[in-house]
């Protein structure tokens, strides 16, 4: 990488952390040109020559995070012996990760995440689908194998996901009922039963 490479990538570097420091502090609507410069100490020339827009940025910073949440699931998985095994560790992977990234969850499970990803889903799976695959062929594996119940990748997706989902959710908006050291104790069990044969 040449000098001026390195620098370009320092500059876009500095913006996504710049960006999630200013989504963190002031929500959406704070995630404006000028707070981004300012946080980021980069010029708006620069801001829109390696993102296009400050959404364009904003995406980026979703593919980020999405990408290091995907990965830590996927590599749990594939360190995982037994299907039933590897429902636990994605369950403490992914509560971990929202623990250890609070901002960046907040961000992954907001309404603009959502929004993004009902309007680009193909996008994002296609942009993520190296961190997907290992995912995909562990339901596959499991599938034909028998050890889980032969259900469509989709809904052992749902079944998997959605009460870890629901459960960061509910951690990350600060509700008090939201025991992530339970959730790490019970849901296994229960989302096992779920998808088990």
């Amino acid at each position: 990488m040449s000098p001026k490479q390195q620098r370009g990538a320092q500059t876009a570097e500095r913006l996504l952390d710049a960006a999630l420091q200013v989504y963190a502090e002031s929500g959406e609507q704070g995630v404006t040109v000028s707070a981004l410069t300012k946080a980021s100490g980069v010029s708006l020339g620069s801001l829109y020559h390696h993102f296009g827009s400050v959404d364009g940025l904003m995406r980026a910073l979703l593919l980020r995070w999405l990408g290091r949440l995907l990965g830590e699931l996927a590599g749990g998985v594939e360190r995982s012996r037994t299907a039933k095994g590897a429902v636990r560790t994605l369950v403490r992977a992914y509560l971990t990760f929202i623990q250890e990234h609070p901002d960046a969850s907040r961000l992954l499970h907001s309404s603009y995440a959502d929004r993004v990803g009902m309007a680009q889903a193909a996008q994002l799976r296609d942009a993520q689908e190296a961190r997907l695959s290992p995912l995909t062929a562990w339901v596959r594996r499991h599938t034909e194998s028998g050890e889980i119940a032969p259900l469509a990748a989709p809904m052992v997706e749902a079944l998997v996901m959605g009460p870890i989902v629901a459960t960061a959710r509910r951690w990350l908006s600060g509700i008090d009922d939201a025991d992530l050291d339970q959730a790490a104790h019970v849901l296994p069990e229960r989302i096992w039963r779920s998808i088990s044969p």
